[in-house]
């Protein structure tokens, strides 16, 4: 039924680490005195920035994901349709562009571009070494874009700037940890994959450190 389509849908989207994003830009976006539209626009075009970024991940994947059997994957399991997920991602992304600009061009312009690098990190960039550039700098641009969209669009402190990138590095690091066997069955040989889950472990530990003390 539907409702249960939309409970498919959702999980496709990587719901957990999407709202968990959307939280921590509404929440800069509080600390940093904006609007009350603006909050609600910032935090309405991270959302939809991020459910794009986990459609277009479930879609792009769904081949190796279904080779696999990953039992945690929608498309896999013959849930929801490789199509559906694909469009879901395209229409997101298409309806963030103006949702993004409406806070204002800069601001915009640096969320969409932290869209696009998650998005390159779906199509490719999570198989090499250079697998936590697209967390470092994505992370890293959040609090850029709540200070551009300020008046006067002034730069953001350096310390908010560096915990981001700490947060987005140890997020990537951790994710990896449960899934080796997964990631191992689809061929995803990033940085933490290729050092192991111990030392991933460690990595993550240490840049959490790196953006508590930021």
């Amino acid at each position: 039924d539907m409702t249960k389509r939309g409970r498919r849908l959702l999980q496709a989207a990587h719901l957990g680490p999407a709202l968990a994003v959307t939280t921590l830009s509404a929440l800069l976006a509080v600390a940093a005195d904006l609007s009350l539209p603006n909050v609600v626009l910032v935090t309405a075009a991270v959302l939809l920035g991020q459910l794009s970024v986990g459609w277009s991940n479930d879609a792009i994947d769904a081949p190796l994901d279904s080779a696999a059997r990953r039992p945690d994957k929608p498309i896999a399991l013959g849930h929801v349709s490789r199509r559906l997920v694909a469009a879901c991602a395209a229409i997101a992304l298409l309806a963030d562009i103006p949702l993004s600009l409406a806070v204002g061009v800069r601001a915009g312009l640096l969320h969409l571009g932290a869209v696009a690098l998650a998005w390159a990190y779906n199509l490719g960039v999570k198989r090499t070494v250079a697998s936590a550039l697209p967390y470092a700098a994505a992370f890293g641009l959040v609090p850029v874009v709540v200070a551009a969209a300020k008046d006067g669009s002034p730069s953001p402190r350096a310390a908010l700037v560096v915990a981001g990138v700490a947060c987005g590095i140890a997020a990537h690091f951790a994710n990896t940890v449960g899934d080796s066997a997964e990631d191992a069955m689809t061929g995803v040989r990033g940085l933490p994959q290729r050092v192991g889950p111990a030392v991933s472990t460690a990595v993550a530990g240490a840049f959490i450190a790196v953006a508590a003390f930021a």
